[in-house]
């Protein structure tokens, strides 16, 4: 997400518990030190432009750290094998320098990633920005867009020319949902991540200004693939003309067992105007995602979401 966290807060907190404190400062270290209280410290040189295979760990002196890894009589046990010493050189030499221009940059693209922040949304429907919108890296942006495969998003942008990421990194190569977006409450699918290049990119500006032009006709694209609200075919997620309250089923059923996410999202908007203010919809879905995904939508479209029993979601219609 981009989203800054508060590690002394939490170093004081593990301190008092005697629990020792990892921080995975591998998108921070290039924008400044990290707060202080930690135990240990990871980087990784390619974050911040250095030689990729570096990474980093600092131990902070009085913390009992013994590597799991193999291991010899060289580098004091801490690792198998003799390090690539050049390559370290220049990881910390490029920390040093871009850390050196990193106020400079961090002012020219803080205004650039407010802009997508605030223009995404105006574009297209359906898209929550997360993340903290002040206290966050000045380079990063995600947003969940509704009724969208992330992978399928991720191709027709690729398409474009923009490489992008989807979901959470540390998930993006497998097909599991993504913790950090299910512990946030977000959509796990139809995520984006625009990671903006701290340096060197002169054009960043106009590739800001063509990626917000090309995005709503992507986000088209995928939701008409997927027979979608929002889509250029897109089904409508409002009951048909003529029909009344009366005239609907006070509860509906969605069977989407077997269908991966976002199909059961989908199929839900789909049906909720099928039912009357107050009736519930039931979806059925053994997709992990569902159990982020189906609570997240309620929250974006004011619905209420009821719980789960099992692969089965319930939702009341509110509006």
């Amino acid at each position: 997400m981009g989203t800054e966290q508060p590690v002394a807060e939490v170093a004081a907190v593990c301190a008092d518990a005697g629990v020792p404190l990892l921080v995975d400062a591998a998108q921070s270290l290039a924008w400044g030190r990290p707060g202080e209280g930690w135990s240990l410290l990871a980087g990784s040189a390619h974050k911040w432009g250095g030689p990729p295979g570096v990474g980093l760990l600092a131990v902070r002196k009085g913390v009992r750290f013994a590597p799991v890894g193999p291991v010899d009589e060289r580098e004091s046990g801490r690792s198998a094998g003799f390090e690539n010493i050049p390559a370290i050189v220049a990881a910390a030499a490029s920390l040093r320098a871009v850390r050196a221009e990193a106020d400079a940059a961090a002012a020219r693209l803080r205004g650039l990633v407010d802009r997508v922040r605030v223009r995404v949304p105006e574009l297209v429907p359906d898209v929550e920005v997360v993340g903290d919108p002040v206290r966050r890296l000045p380079n990063l942006v995600t947003f969940s867009c509704l009724y969208v495969d992330g992978e399928a998003l991720l191709h027709a942008l690729d398409r474009q020319g923009f490489s992008v990421s989807s979901g959470s990194s540390c998930t993006s190569s497998t097909l599991t949902p993504s913790h950090v977006l299910r512990a946030m409450g977000v959509l796990s699918e139809g995520n984006i991540r625009l990671s903006l290049p701290p340096w060197g990119a002169p054009s960043a500006e106009e590739d800001v200004e063509r990626f917000l032009a090309v995005l709503p006709e992507a986000v088209r694209e995928v939701r008409g693939q997927l027979d979608a609200p929002g889509g250029p075919s897109g089904a409508p997620a409002a009951p048909a003309k003529g029909e009344t309250e009366a005239e609907a089923d006070a509860d509906v059923t969605v069977d989407a067992l077997g269908s991966l996410c976002p199909l059961p999202v989908i199929e839900l908007a789909k049906v909720i105007g099928d039912v009357p203010v107050g009736g519930v919809v039931r979806v059925l879905a053994d997709d992990e995602a569902a159990r982020a995904d189906i609570p997240a939508w309620c929250e974006m479209r004011g619905q209420e979401y009821l719980g789960a029993d099992g692969t089965e979601f319930r939702v009341r219609r509110r509006n």
